[in-house]
């Protein structure tokens, strides 16, 4: 029997019943917030993850209830990785392939919002550098790893819809810097890269997608002032009260994670691959309207196959790596 989930289901509602001894996964981003949520629930049913991290030590004591919620060979094992050094990125992944270790999952959760203006080590804007092109050379490094049956599954946004991909102007230099406008562009990016991800490895049996875990309280906001999100959420709701639509309302960081888990371990492979994700199912809603920011729906360019091209032959040249 396939069970429906959707807006509220958590990653133990998604999980249950699933063994998933044997499985390797890779999460990006495990310090924190959903990063944790979702190694623990990967754990709780018997997985390896490997979890990444740019500060070890904030891992190693943030990561303590996810080794104490361990189920039969389930494990999890902490390696470096800062998204906006690509030297730590190529030495992570190098270290990943060196092992020679399969994955079975990987799971691209890290990143960074609505930031200052600043630069990655390597002089890319920090959103995108980090969001988008630490992962794009962490996951074609590793490539080699994945075999048929193998998922890798791109954390995305609904912040997509604040702005398409800039291939001219990536590091705002002849643009007025607007943090969600560079935090749009490379929600984009992320499920652009994964629609072109897809189509280059569905041959072999390895599938991408791209999903919105939902609006959390976490980390993710740490560049927000202190009231923002709850000023944002009032002045939804009054918008969406005044247009007659449902009222929108944040989700639990169990929730947000179980889009990521759904998509990487229940979903069927062909369903989700090339396709953009939330609520625990595919959307199938293309959104126009510049004031939906809240219900589901993607925008057209996220998804769109030449544009997918385009910047992963651009980002092969801002890093200088072919693959």
């Amino acid at each position: 029997m396939t069970l429906s989930f959707g807006v509220t289901s958590t990653t133990d509602d998604v999980l249950e019943n699933h063994d998933l001894s044997g499985k390797r996964i890779l999460v990006t981003g495990v310090s924190a917030g959903l990063g944790i949520e979702t190694a623990r629930a990967l754990v709780a049913h018997g997985a390896h993850v490997v979890g990444t991290a740019r500060d070890l030590a904030k891992a190693e004591a943030a990561t303590r209830g996810v080794r104490a919620a361990s189920a039969g060979p389930g494990g999890l094992e902490l390696v470096e990785l800062d998204l906006a050094s690509l030297a730590s990125v190529r030495r992570c992944a190098d270290t990943l392939r060196d092992r020679g270790e399969p994955f079975d999952v990987i799971i691209t959760n890290a990143g960074v919002m609505a930031c200052p203006l600043g630069l990655t080590e390597d002089g890319f804007e920090t959103q995108l550098g980090t969001n988008h092109l630490g992962h794009f050379v962490l996951v074609n490094r590793i490539a080699s790893l994945l075999h048929s049956g193998s998922r890798v599954v791109v954390l995305a946004s609904a912040g997509h819809r604040y702005a398409d991909v800039d291939l001219d102007d990536p590091n705002f230099e002849r643009t007025p810097y607007e943090p969600f406008v560079a935090y749009g562009r490379s929600k984009t990016a992320n499920i652009l890269f994964a629609v072109e991800l897809d189509r280059r490895l569905r041959e072999r049996g390895v599938r991408a997608t791209a999903v919105h875990p939902g609006v959390i309280q976490t980390e993710l906001g740490r560049h927000l002032p202190a009231d923002s999100l709850a000023s944002m959420v009032e002045e939804t709701n009054a918008d969406l009260a005044a247009r007659g639509k449902p009222l929108f309302v944040l989700k639990t960081i169990p929730q947000g994670a179980a889009t990521s888990v759904w998509a990487a371990v229940v979903a069927a492979a062909d369903d989700v691959g090339g396709r953009y994700c939330e609520n625990c199912h595919v959307t199938t809603r293309v959104t126009l309207d510049p004031l939906d920011h809240t219900s589901e729906g993607v925008r057209p360019y996220a998804l769109d196959t030449e544009r997918a091209a385009s910047l992963w032959a651009q980002s092969e040249a801002w890093v200088r790596e072919s693959f």
